[in-house]
């Protein structure tokens, strides 16, 4: 006789019944299966250059390959990457730190949950402003905190005012977290906004702050990029400053982040990675050092032509029935407002009472893939990458047009 071992459910954690997967990967995955299918799906879902790794990066890397580099590393990177990075924030922050204050990861999103995961006790907040990043809220969660969704809504151009952050601040707080340039929206802080909500902080000395500054370069119209940590150095020492080679060097595939902070912030960091990922590949850290070392120029001139896609983007989506956008600061996202078609029937006939049927809807029928608002933590929007070619962006906007003027 055959014994059968029978069905029988995995033991999840409640812990994991509270997050959310990735909605930017799930539309990403769901354009490719429509592409598989034989679809001509257009993917404006996914945050990530189309740009190649410059020649010099991806020469330092043939070269460590060639010079044996291919061992294990210190858990939380190699001393010649964090001496580039220490370098970095010198040069262009006015930051000065030690490479004991540094912490590289295999991308931004372990540096943000080794951070978490080293500070959070049950019951924990982070604050976090809305629209945000889909990870952060399910990050925190994951390690044991609890996240609050403070809104910073298009009345304030997208970005938390001190009296919001203020409101949100209990005895509870641990983080807050700002991201600038912003992912969904492309919202910058000035120096004096972020000089503003500086003053909350300092009323509050347990809150510390993490600054996620990934897309630090990619600002347009002569903005000036800063980060509070620079703005503020009075928070300096309750400030973990974020950033990573993914988006100005087109190295999304590399899984480099970084962060610099307290060392004993960063020491706490360094055990968590030690008995999780361990180090980030050996080959992608001596590819980052080159990518802080070496020549920078092409950044602003590859800025030049995302600059330029925002533009078209933005101005295109804000004359069509239904949508209203404006050109953001930096990144290379727009989220534009699209409550004007909720409640209303796609083309094909399909009912939209919210961003989710209306992003489904564009998929389907017009077969661009967006993100929905709703995953970043806003209703009746959805968030558009631009970080691909003109000529797709251009044929993107007609289908979207085309959809849009469909709609009854």
């Amino acid at each position: 006789m055959t014994l059968v071992e029978a069905p029988v459910k995995a033991p999840l954690s409640e812990t994991i019944g509270r997050v959310k997967p990735s909605a930017t990967i799930a539309v990403s995955t769901k354009a490719a299966e429509l592409r598989r299918a034989g679809r001509d799906v257009i993917g404006l879902g996914a945050g990530e250059p189309d740009f190649d790794t410059p020649d010099n990066i991806k020469q330092a890397a043939i070269a460590a390959i060639n010079a044996g580099q291919t061992k294990y590393t210190a858990a939380d990177g190699i001393i010649e990457l964090k001496e580039a990075i220490c370098s970095k924030f010198a040069r262009e922050n006015g930051l000065e730190y030690a490479p004991s204050q540094v912490h590289v990861a295999p991308g931004g999103k372990p540096v943000i949950y080794n951070a978490f995961v080293a500070t959070l006790d049950p019951g924990d907040e982070v604050i976090v402003p809305a629209p945000y990043w889909v990870s952060y809220p399910d990050m925190a969660a994951l390690a044991g905190g609890s996240p609050v969704a403070v809104s910073a809504g298009p009345e304030t151009n997208w970005k938390i005012t001190p009296q919001a952050l203020e409101a949100a601040i209990t005895p509870k707080t641990k983080w807050l977290i700002l991201n600038s340039p912003s992912n969904p929206t492309g919202a910058a802080y000035t120096r004096e906004e972020l000089a503003a909500l500086a003053e909350v902080l300092l009323r509050h000395p347990q809150v510390w702050t993490l600054t996620d500054d990934m897309y630090e370069h990619l600002v347009y119209d002569g903005f000036k990029f800063s980060t509070i940590a620079e703005v503020a150095p009075a928070l300096k020492a309750r400030t973990l400053t974020m950033n990573g080679v993914s988006k100005a060097y087109a190295m999304t595939g590399w899984r480099i982040g970084y962060a610099a902070g307290p060392a004993d912030l960063i020491t706490a960091m360094r055990k968590v990675a030690s008995q999780t990922t361990s180090n980030p590949c050996s080959v992608s850290q001596w590819a980052a050092v080159e990518a802080l070392n070496g020549p920078q120029d092409f950044i602003a001139e590859r800025g030049e032509v995302f600059r330029q896609r925002r533009n078209l983007v933005a101005d295109a989506l804000d004359g069509m029935g239904g949508l209203s956008c404006q050109r953001p600061e930096g990144a290379f996202y727009v989220f534009p407002d699209a409550s004007g078609l909720m409640g209303k029937t796609s083309p094909g006939g399909t009912a939209m009472p919210d961003d989710l049927a209306l992003a489904t809807a564009l998929l389907e029928e017009a077969e661009v893939a967006v993100v929905p608002g709703s995953a970043f933590g806003h209703d009746g929007a959805f968030r558009i990458s631009y970080a691909t070619a003109t000529e797709t962006l251009e044929e993107a906007m007609r289908r979207i047009g085309a959809f849009c003027a469909g709609c009854s």
